[in-house]
Parts: C-alpha cells; sequence; structure tokens
C-alpha cells in the first residue's frame, strides 16, 4: 500500500494592517446631566457628565468608610445614599450604576 500525501497548506495571505486611531469617547456619556435634590447632596448641584457622577459617588463612598469589609463588591449606604439607591441598605457596584442614571435627567 503506497501512503498517501496529505495536500500542502494553502498559503497564507498577509494580515491586513490595522490603523490605530484614538478612542472616541460616547456622547451619551459625555452628556452633562442634572442630578436628582437626592444626590445633588453628594456630588453637588452643577450637571455632569455620567461618568464623574459615577467617579464621584465612589470618591463619597471611600471617604466615608462605606464599602462592605467582606464583600468588597457591596456598598453599604448611610442615610444620604440611602435615599439614592431607593431606600436600600446594601447595594452591589453594579447595581450602583443603573440607580444613578434614575437619579440623572
Amino acid at each position: 500500500m503506497a501512503a498517501t500525501k496529505k495536500p500542502a497548506a494553502a498559503a497564507k495571505k498577509p494580515a491586513a494592517k490595522k490603523t490605530t486611531t484614538a478612542r472616541k469617547p460616547n456622547a451619551a456619556f459625555m452628556k452633562a446631566m442634572t442630578p436628582s435634590a437626592a444626590l445633588a447632596k453628594i456630588v453637588g448641584d452643577k450637571p455632569l457628565p455620567r461618568t464623574e457622577v459615577v467617579k464621584k459617588v465612589w470618591a463619597y463612598v471611600k471617604k466615608n468608610n462605606l464599602q462592605d469589609k467582606k464583600e468588597k463588591r457591596n456598598i453599604n449606604a448611610d442615610d444620604a445614599l440611602r435615599e439614592v439607591f431607593g431606600g436600600k441598605k446594601t447595594v452591589s457596584m453594579f447595581e450602583m450604576t443603573k440607580l444613578m442614571n434614575d437619579n440623572l435627567s
């Protein structure tokens, strides 16, 4: 029996060159939004982009030591944050961004 030869692998095409361009920020995130009265107690009453609102809330959480010791993804709300979180005592960091959006207009 004669050994069968495998066909030669097809020649690979050179990879297309990628052009590197600076990533543009999403305009929806950069739009200045007005915080609700409850959220204004934490971040101020001036219109801010969503990204800045989340940064300021995280700064407030760290400053007041509100991050849960065991489960770092959870935030234990004080009185000011409880208003923003709809009365919840503990909120996950992922749920926090959704609740921030509910307090922006």
